[in-house]
């Protein structure tokens, strides 16, 4: 899975938001967050719930989840940190028999 596309798709899709006049990202100390420039119908309500509609389709059919939340207000723009979060995989065998269990792992792959 690249996230890569998943965030180009996601900015395409947000940019085309009602009340969003401008979107970017940017990674700051490895945490992406969004700037985001609402029009004069753009509030800060209407625009996080567009984000989550936007990351629901892009993840569509994938195992992704996604977490937005509000930093702050400047005087033109908004700042959300937003990720796209990828499953973790088991590393250790708890001994309880599950299905997904790391001892059966090489089965599935090789």
């Amino acid at each position: 899975m690249d996230l890569d596309s998943i965030w180009n798709l996601f900015i395409e899709k947000a940019a085309g938001l009602q009340g969003v006049e401008a979107i970017e990202m940017r990674k700051i100390a490895g945490i992406p967050f969004l700037f985001i420039h609402p029009d004069e119908n753009g509030t800060l309500d209407a625009i996080e719930r567009g984000i989550r509609v936007c990351s629901a389709e892009v993840m569509k059919g994938k195992r992704l989840s996604s977490e937005t939340v509000f930093v702050r207000k400047e005087s033109s723009y908004y700042v959300f940190r937003h990720r796209f979060l990828v499953p973790q995989r088991k590393m250790f065998c708890c001994g309880n028999l599950c299905v997904d269990c790391v001892r059966f792992a090489h089965d599935r792959f090789f």
